[in-house]
Protein backbone atom coordinates (compact mmCIF):
# COMPACT_ATOMS: atom_id res chain seq x y z
CA UNK A 1 0.00 0.00 0.00
CA UNK A 2 1.05 3.60 -0.57
CA UNK A 3 2.54 4.92 2.66
CA UNK A 4 5.23 7.36 1.51
CA UNK A 5 4.78 10.98 2.65
CA UNK A 6 2.78 13.02 0.20
CA UNK A 7 4.53 16.31 -0.67
CA UNK A 8 1.30 17.68 -2.09
CA UNK A 9 -2.11 18.40 -0.59
CA UNK A 10 -4.63 15.59 -0.21
CA UNK A 11 -8.07 16.42 -1.57
CA UNK A 12 -10.97 14.82 0.31
CA UNK A 13 -13.88 14.23 -2.08
CA UNK A 14 -17.26 13.23 -0.63
CA UNK A 15 -19.42 11.41 -3.16
CA UNK A 16 -23.07 11.41 -2.11
CA UNK A 17 -26.60 11.14 -3.45
CA UNK A 18 -30.12 11.96 -2.40
CA UNK A 19 -31.40 8.43 -2.99
CA UNK A 20 -30.09 4.96 -3.61
CA UNK A 21 -29.96 3.29 -7.02
CA UNK A 22 -28.34 6.17 -8.91
CA UNK A 23 -24.97 4.45 -9.43
CA UNK A 24 -23.08 6.46 -6.82
CA UNK A 25 -20.79 3.67 -5.59
CA UNK A 26 -19.92 2.54 -9.09
CA UNK A 27 -18.99 6.11 -10.03
CA UNK A 28 -16.94 6.52 -6.85
CA UNK A 29 -14.98 3.38 -7.72
CA UNK A 30 -14.38 4.31 -11.33
CA UNK A 31 -13.54 7.96 -10.67
CA UNK A 32 -10.95 6.66 -8.21
CA UNK A 33 -9.61 4.22 -10.78
CA UNK A 34 -9.38 6.96 -13.41
CA UNK A 35 -7.42 9.21 -11.07
CA UNK A 36 -5.07 6.35 -10.20
CA UNK A 37 -4.51 5.53 -13.88
CA UNK A 38 -3.60 9.20 -14.38
CA UNK A 39 -0.73 8.78 -11.91
CA UNK A 40 -2.30 9.89 -8.63
CA UNK A 41 -2.26 8.08 -5.30
CA UNK A 42 -5.85 7.32 -4.33
CA UNK A 43 -7.53 5.94 -1.22
CA UNK A 44 -11.15 4.91 -1.81
CA UNK A 45 -12.99 4.75 1.49
CA UNK A 46 -16.36 3.04 1.71
CA UNK A 47 -18.29 5.21 4.15
CA UNK A 48 -21.72 3.88 3.25
CA UNK A 49 -22.00 2.35 6.71
CA UNK A 50 -25.62 1.36 6.14
CA UNK A 51 -25.17 -0.64 2.94
CA UNK A 52 -21.46 -0.91 2.20
CA UNK A 53 -20.75 -2.59 -1.14
CA UNK A 54 -17.54 -1.28 -2.72
CA UNK A 55 -15.97 -4.61 -1.73
CA UNK A 56 -18.66 -6.41 -3.74
CA UNK A 57 -17.91 -4.34 -6.85
CA UNK A 58 -14.24 -5.28 -6.46
CA UNK A 59 -14.84 -8.94 -5.73
CA UNK A 60 -13.06 -8.65 -2.35
CA UNK A 61 -13.81 -10.20 1.04
CA UNK A 62 -12.16 -7.93 3.65
CA UNK A 63 -11.19 -9.50 6.96
CA UNK A 64 -11.46 -6.14 8.77
CA UNK A 65 -13.48 -2.97 8.25
CA UNK A 66 -14.18 0.45 9.77
CA UNK A 67 -15.81 -1.07 12.81
CA UNK A 68 -12.49 -2.68 13.79
CA UNK A 69 -10.88 0.76 14.09
CA UNK A 70 -12.70 1.29 17.38
CA UNK A 71 -10.48 -1.45 18.83
CA UNK A 72 -7.34 0.05 20.40
CA UNK A 73 -5.05 -2.58 18.83
CA UNK A 74 -6.19 -1.93 15.23
CA UNK A 75 -4.77 0.87 13.07
CA UNK A 76 -5.96 2.10 9.68
CA UNK A 77 -3.15 0.33 7.82
CA UNK A 78 -4.40 -2.98 9.28
CA UNK A 79 -7.79 -2.49 7.59
CA UNK A 80 -6.72 -1.19 4.19
CA UNK A 81 -6.44 -3.33 1.06
CA UNK A 82 -4.51 -2.70 -2.16
CA UNK A 83 -6.76 -2.56 -5.22
CA UNK A 84 -3.83 -1.94 -7.55
CA UNK A 85 -0.12 -1.92 -6.62
CA UNK A 86 1.51 1.48 -6.65
CA UNK A 87 -1.12 3.69 -5.14
CA UNK A 88 -4.77 2.62 -5.32
CA UNK A 89 -5.95 1.41 -1.92
CA UNK A 90 -9.34 0.65 -0.41
CA UNK A 91 -10.69 1.03 3.12
CA UNK A 92 -13.85 -1.09 3.60
CA UNK A 93 -16.89 -0.29 5.71
CA UNK A 94 -19.35 -2.56 7.50
CA UNK A 95 -23.02 -2.91 6.57
CA UNK A 96 -25.89 -2.56 9.00
CA UNK A 97 -23.87 -1.61 12.08
CA UNK A 98 -26.06 0.78 14.14
CA UNK A 99 -23.22 2.49 15.99
CA UNK A 100 -21.54 3.35 12.67
CA UNK A 101 -24.75 4.45 10.99
CA UNK A 102 -25.34 7.24 13.52
CA UNK A 103 -21.94 7.99 15.03
CA UNK A 104 -21.78 10.72 17.63
CA UNK A 105 -19.05 13.39 17.64
CA UNK A 106 -16.84 11.45 20.07
CA UNK A 107 -16.92 8.32 17.90
CA UNK A 108 -16.04 10.34 14.80
CA UNK A 109 -13.12 11.96 16.61
CA UNK A 110 -11.75 8.54 17.59
CA UNK A 111 -12.19 7.24 14.05
CA UNK A 112 -10.63 10.20 12.28
CA UNK A 113 -7.69 10.38 14.67
CA UNK A 114 -6.63 7.01 13.27
CA UNK A 115 -7.64 7.69 9.70
CA UNK A 116 -5.88 11.04 9.35
CA UNK A 117 -2.61 9.23 10.09
CA UNK A 118 -2.79 7.56 6.65
CA UNK A 119 -4.91 10.00 4.63
CA UNK A 120 -1.96 12.32 4.00
CA UNK A 121 -0.14 9.66 1.97
CA UNK A 122 -2.58 10.13 -0.90
CA UNK A 123 -3.38 12.75 -3.50
CA UNK A 124 -7.09 11.91 -3.30
CA UNK A 125 -9.28 10.59 -0.53
CA UNK A 126 -12.50 9.43 -2.21
CA UNK A 127 -15.34 8.95 0.29
CA UNK A 128 -18.30 6.90 -0.89
CA UNK A 129 -21.01 8.12 1.48
CA UNK A 130 -24.45 6.65 2.01
CA UNK A 131 -27.52 8.01 0.27
CA UNK A 132 -29.79 10.48 2.03
CA UNK A 133 -29.35 12.80 4.99
CA UNK A 134 -28.20 10.73 7.96
CA UNK A 135 -26.09 12.59 10.51
CA UNK A 136 -22.96 10.67 9.54
CA UNK A 137 -23.42 11.46 5.83
CA UNK A 138 -23.99 15.15 6.50
CA UNK A 139 -21.11 15.64 8.91
CA UNK A 140 -18.54 13.83 6.75
CA UNK A 141 -19.74 15.66 3.63
CA UNK A 142 -19.36 18.98 5.46
CA UNK A 143 -15.85 18.03 6.65
CA UNK A 144 -14.67 17.25 3.10
CA UNK A 145 -13.16 19.83 0.78
CA UNK A 146 -15.23 18.81 -2.26
CA UNK A 147 -18.72 17.36 -2.51
CA UNK A 148 -19.83 15.50 -5.66
CA UNK A 149 -23.56 14.86 -5.79
CA UNK A 150 -24.60 12.01 -8.11
CA UNK A 151 -28.04 12.51 -9.66
CA UNK A 152 -30.06 10.95 -12.46
CA UNK A 153 -32.75 12.54 -14.67
CA UNK A 154 -35.49 10.92 -12.56
CA UNK A 155 -37.65 13.49 -10.71
CA UNK A 156 -37.23 11.60 -7.41
CA UNK A 157 -33.45 11.81 -7.70
CA UNK A 158 -33.60 15.55 -8.32
CA UNK A 159 -36.00 16.13 -5.42
CA UNK A 160 -33.90 14.11 -2.97
CA UNK A 161 -30.64 15.65 -4.22
CA UNK A 162 -32.02 19.13 -3.61
CA UNK A 163 -32.95 18.04 -0.08
CA UNK A 164 -29.33 16.99 0.57
CA UNK A 165 -28.04 20.32 -0.72
CA UNK A 166 -30.60 22.28 1.30
CA UNK A 167 -29.82 20.52 4.60
CA UNK A 168 -26.05 20.86 4.15
CA UNK A 169 -26.48 24.53 3.31
CA UNK A 170 -28.94 25.48 6.05
CA UNK A 171 -27.41 23.40 8.85
CA UNK A 172 -23.70 23.44 7.98
CA UNK A 173 -23.31 26.56 5.84
CA UNK A 174 -22.12 24.58 2.80
CA UNK A 175 -22.73 26.22 -0.58
CA UNK A 176 -20.09 24.46 -2.68
CA UNK A 177 -21.38 21.45 -4.65
CA UNK A 178 -20.35 19.64 -7.82
CA UNK A 179 -22.91 17.59 -9.73
CA UNK A 180 -22.37 14.44 -11.81
CA UNK A 181 -25.44 13.34 -13.78
CA UNK A 182 -25.55 9.57 -14.28
CA UNK A 183 -27.57 7.37 -16.67
CA UNK A 184 -28.13 10.02 -19.34
CA UNK A 185 -28.95 9.54 -23.01
CA UNK A 186 -27.00 12.54 -24.28
CA UNK A 187 -24.99 15.57 -23.13
CA UNK A 188 -28.15 17.63 -23.59
CA UNK A 189 -29.97 15.28 -21.21
CA UNK A 190 -27.23 15.82 -18.59
CA UNK A 191 -27.37 19.59 -19.02
CA UNK A 192 -31.17 19.72 -18.79
CA UNK A 193 -31.14 17.63 -15.61
CA UNK A 194 -28.48 19.84 -14.06
CA UNK A 195 -30.36 22.98 -15.08
CA UNK A 196 -33.44 21.87 -13.15
CA UNK A 197 -31.43 21.25 -9.99
CA UNK A 198 -29.38 24.40 -10.44
CA UNK A 199 -32.48 26.57 -10.92
CA UNK A 200 -33.97 25.34 -7.63
CA UNK A 201 -30.70 25.99 -5.77
CA UNK A 202 -30.35 29.45 -7.26
CA UNK A 203 -33.96 30.44 -6.57
CA UNK A 204 -34.37 29.09 -3.04
CA UNK A 205 -30.81 28.97 -1.66
CA UNK A 206 -29.06 31.76 -3.54
CA UNK A 207 -26.16 29.81 -5.09
CA UNK A 208 -25.47 27.61 -8.10
CA UNK A 209 -23.72 24.20 -8.07
CA UNK A 210 -21.12 23.24 -10.69
CA UNK A 211 -21.68 20.57 -13.34
CA UNK A 212 -18.70 18.25 -13.79
CA UNK A 213 -20.29 16.05 -16.41
CA UNK A 214 -22.79 13.43 -17.44
CA UNK A 215 -22.31 9.67 -17.73
CA UNK A 216 -24.19 7.85 -20.47
CA UNK A 217 -26.35 4.80 -19.88
CA UNK A 218 -24.14 2.03 -21.23
CA UNK A 219 -24.60 -1.78 -21.32
CA UNK A 220 -20.95 -2.16 -20.33
CA UNK A 221 -21.74 -0.76 -16.87
CA UNK A 222 -24.00 -3.56 -15.57
CA UNK A 223 -21.74 -6.09 -17.29
CA UNK A 224 -18.73 -4.80 -15.32
CA UNK A 225 -20.77 -4.93 -12.10
CA UNK A 226 -21.72 -8.56 -12.73
CA UNK A 227 -18.09 -9.41 -13.40
CA UNK A 228 -16.98 -7.47 -10.27
CA UNK A 229 -14.43 -5.51 -12.31
CA UNK A 230 -14.11 -1.70 -12.47
CA UNK A 231 -15.67 -0.41 -15.68
CA UNK A 232 -12.45 1.39 -16.64
CA UNK A 233 -10.61 -1.92 -16.53
CA UNK A 234 -13.41 -3.96 -18.13
CA UNK A 235 -14.33 -1.63 -21.01
CA UNK A 236 -12.08 1.46 -20.93
CA UNK A 237 -13.14 2.65 -24.39
CA UNK A 238 -16.90 2.54 -23.85
CA UNK A 239 -18.84 5.81 -23.71
CA UNK A 240 -19.55 5.66 -19.97
CA UNK A 241 -15.87 5.05 -19.19
CA UNK A 242 -14.86 8.03 -21.31
CA UNK A 243 -17.46 10.18 -19.53
CA UNK A 244 -16.07 9.12 -16.14
CA UNK A 245 -12.54 9.97 -17.25
CA UNK A 246 -13.83 13.42 -18.21
CA UNK A 247 -15.29 13.83 -14.72
CA UNK A 248 -11.97 12.78 -13.16
CA UNK A 249 -10.14 15.38 -15.25
CA UNK A 250 -12.46 18.09 -13.92
CA UNK A 251 -11.95 16.86 -10.34
CA UNK A 252 -8.20 17.17 -10.83
CA UNK A 253 -8.67 20.74 -12.02
CA UNK A 254 -10.57 21.45 -8.80
CA UNK A 255 -7.67 20.02 -6.79
CA UNK A 256 -5.17 22.20 -8.66
CA UNK A 257 -7.30 25.29 -8.05
CA UNK A 258 -7.62 24.56 -4.31
CA UNK A 259 -4.11 23.32 -3.67
CA UNK A 260 -2.99 26.33 -1.64
CA UNK A 261 -6.03 26.09 0.62
CA UNK A 262 -5.64 22.43 1.64
CA UNK A 263 -1.95 21.98 2.45
CA UNK A 264 -1.98 22.37 6.23
CA UNK A 265 -3.79 20.39 8.89
CA UNK A 266 -5.65 17.06 8.82
CA UNK A 267 -7.22 15.89 5.57
CA UNK A 268 -10.70 15.91 7.09
CA UNK A 269 -11.19 19.04 9.14
CA UNK A 270 -13.01 19.63 12.38
CA UNK A 271 -16.53 18.35 12.76
CA UNK A 272 -18.63 21.39 11.80
CA UNK A 273 -21.08 23.02 14.20
CA UNK A 274 -24.71 22.50 13.26
CA UNK A 275 -26.66 25.70 12.80
CA UNK A 276 -29.79 26.07 14.87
Amino acid sequence: MSQAPNPNATLAVAILSGKGGVGKTNLALNLSYALFRAGHRVLLMDFDVGLANVDVLLGLSPEKNLQDLFRPDVQAKDVMLAVEPGGFDFLPAASGVPELLEMDDDMREVLFDKLNAVFGSYDYLMLDLGAGISQTVLSVAAMSQVRVLVVTPEPTSLTDSYAVIKVLHTQYGVSDFHVLVNQVESPADAQATFNRLSAACNHFLGFTPVLIGGVHSDPAVPDAVRRQIPLLRHAPRCQAAQDIIGGAVKLHRVRQQRKDAIIAGPVLGKIPIIRK
